[in-house]
C-alpha cells in the first residue's frame, strides 16, 4: 500500500489529484497510475443514502470524482439501498438508523441532483456518470449461498483488526452482527461492479480503507485463474481546518449542499469566513483556479487575503449553485457587510403574523442565529443583535410589521448572520 507516491505520476488524473489535494494513499500507486494513463477506467464511490442532501464534508470526494471524470474516466455512484438498510459502522460509535426502500429512493434523487452540479450524467459521452442502487443485487442474495461463496474468504481475525471494528470493541460499545457484515457486503459490491460493469477502481475516505482492500482481495480470490483480476483502491484525505476541526462542521451544524437547507448566500458566507491559514489549500481543493493564480492571490497575509477569500467563496458557490446564484450571493455579501443601505440581494425570510418577539425571531427555523432561546436571550442582552442597524438588547422586544420597509427589516446577529425580514 502506498501512502506516499513512489514517483511522479504519468496519468493526468493522478497528477491533478495530487496537485489539488485529492490523494492520500493507494493500494498500488504504480499500477493505478498505469491504468489511468492507458485508457478510460471505470471507478466507483459509494454513499449510504441516510439523507437527501450531502454536505461540505463530502466535497473532497466529489471533487476527486470530478477530477477523474474530467480526465476521461467513468464514475459509478453507488447509493446503498442494500447496505443502507444495515448501516455503515465506519467512523461511527453508535448504530445507524435503518432505511426503507422508499427512504432510499427519495434520498437518491436528492443526491443525484447535487452530484449533477459536479459530474455529467446522461450527456451521451462514454464516461457519463451512472448511479446504481446496490439493493438491486444485494437484496436478492440467498444467505446460505452468500456465506458459502463469499463469507468463506473472510476471517474474523482479520476483520476485527480493522480500525472501525477495533475502536468499537476497545471502547466496549456494542457492535451488532448486522454491522459486522457490512465489510462483506461492500467487498461484494466491488466484486459485482467488477464483473458486470468493468469497474476496477474504488475510492473514498480514509475510514473506508479496510473495506476497500477487502474488496480487492475478494476480486482476486473469486476470479477464475487465468482471467484478469487487477483491481485497485485509493483514498482521499480527511480535510481538517487549521484549528483541527472537520471540514464543514460549524456552530450551526452541517454545511449542506441543498439550497433548501442552506441558501447560496449562507454557503458563500461559510467559505468567505474561513481561517486565513486555510485559504490557499481550500482554493486548491474546492475550485478550479489555477495553482499559479492561487499562489499570487495568497502571497500576502492579513487584509490582502480578503480578496482571496472572496474568490474562494465565489468560485465554490458557482460550482454548486451556478454563476447567477454566486453573483447574487457576492452582491448580498457586499451589501450586508458593507455600509450600504441597500440590502435588496440579502436573503429574505417571511415570518407569519403581524408581530414576533425578538428572541423568537432570531431562533426562527429559517434564521437560527442561535442554538437555543437561552443562548439567544444572553446574546441579545449583550448587544449582539441589530435591527435596521440599531442594537436591541431586550429579548422580549416586539418586532412588528411596521418596522419592515420596502426591502424588509434588516436583521444582523453577530459577525455573520444577515437577513431581511417581512411579515405575512
Amino acid at each position: 500500500m502506498n501512502a506516499t507516491p513512489p514517483q511522479p505520476p504519468r496519468s493526468a488524473a493522478l497528477q491533478r489529484m495530487l496537485e489539488r489535494g485529492y490523494f492520500e494513499q493507494a493500494s498500488d500507486f504504480a499500477a493505478t497510475d498505469a491504468a489511468l494513463d492507458s485508457g478510460m477506467v471505470t471507478f466507483y464511490v459509494g454513499y449510504d443514502p441516510t439523507g437527501a442532501s450531502l454536505h461540505v464534508g463530502h466535497l473532497v470526494q466529489i471533487m476527486g470524482m470530478r477530477a477523474l471524470q474530467r480526465a476521461g474516466h467513468k464514475p459509478i455512484v453507488i447509493v446503498g439501498g442494500g447496505t443502507g438498510m444495515i448501516g455503515d459502522p465506519s467512523g461511527k460509535m453508535e448504530t445507524r438508523k435503518l432505511l426503507t426502500r422508499e427512504d432510499v429512493a427519495v434520498n437518491a434523487a436528492g443526491l443525484k441532483a447535487q452530484l449533477g452540479r459536479f459530474l455529467h450524467f446522461d450527456s451521451g459521452r462514454p464516461n457519463d456518470a451512472v448511479m446504481l442502487d446496490n439493493g438491486d443485487w444485494l437484496l436478492g442474495l440467498k444467505y446460505i449461498e452468500f456465506l458459502r461463496d463469499v463469507g468463506r474468504h473472510f476471517t474474523v481475525n482479520r476483520m476485527i483488526a480493522v480500525k472501525t471494528y477495533r475502536d468499537r470493541l476497545d471502547a466496549e460499545i456494542p457492535l451488532s452482527f448486522l454491522e459486522f457484515n457490512y465489510q462483506l457486503l461492500q467487498a461484494y459490491d466491488f466484486l459485482h461492479l467488477f464483473r458486470h460493469h468493468g469497474c476496477t477502481l474504488q475510492f473514498g475516505g480514509s475510514d473506508q480503507w479496510g473495506n476497500m482492500v477487502a474488496g480487492i482481495e475478494l476480486i482476486r480470490r473469486m476470479t477464475p485463474e487465468g482471467q484478469p483480476n487487477a483491481a485497485y483502491c485509493l483514498t482521499l484525505p480527511l480535510l481538517l481546518t487549521a484549528d483541527n476541526r472537520k471540514m464543514g462542521k460549524t456552530e450551526r451544524g452541517a454545511v449542506w449542499l441543498d439550497p433548501e437547507r442552506l441558501t447560496p448566500f449562507e454557503y458563500y458566507q461559510f467559505w468567505i469566513g474561513c481561517d486565513d491559514r486555510d485559504v490557499a489549500r481550500l482554493l486548491k481543493t474546492f475550485t478550479d483556479v489555477p495553482i499559479a493564480e492561487i499562489e499570487a492571490l495568497t502571497a500576502e497575509g492579513g487584509a490582502a487575503l480578503n480578496a482571496a477569500k472572496a474568490r474562494l467563496a465565489f468560485e465554490a458557490t458557482a460550482l454548486l449553485h451556478g454563476l447567477d446564484h454566486a453573483t447574487q450571493a457576492r452582491q448580498a455579501s457586499e451589501q450586508a457587510f458593507g455600509s450600504s443601505e441597500d440590502w435588496s440581494a440579502v436573503p429574505l425570510v417571511t415570518v407569519p403574523g403581524p408581530e414576533i418577539r425578538l428572541v423568537d425571531l432570531v431562533t426562527h427555523p429559517e434564521i437560527e442565529a442561535f442554538k437555543s432561546k437561552r443562548e439567544a436571550r444572553e446574546r441579545i442582552a449583550a448587544g449582539a443583535v441589530k435591527l435596521n442597524g440599531e442594537p436591541v438588547t431586550d429579548p422580549a422586544h416586539l418586532v412588528i410589521a411596521a418596522h419592515a420597509g420596502d426591502q424588509g427589516l434588516r436583521l444582523q446577529s453577530g459577525k455573520k448572520c444577515r437577513f431581511r425580514v417581512t411579515f405575512g
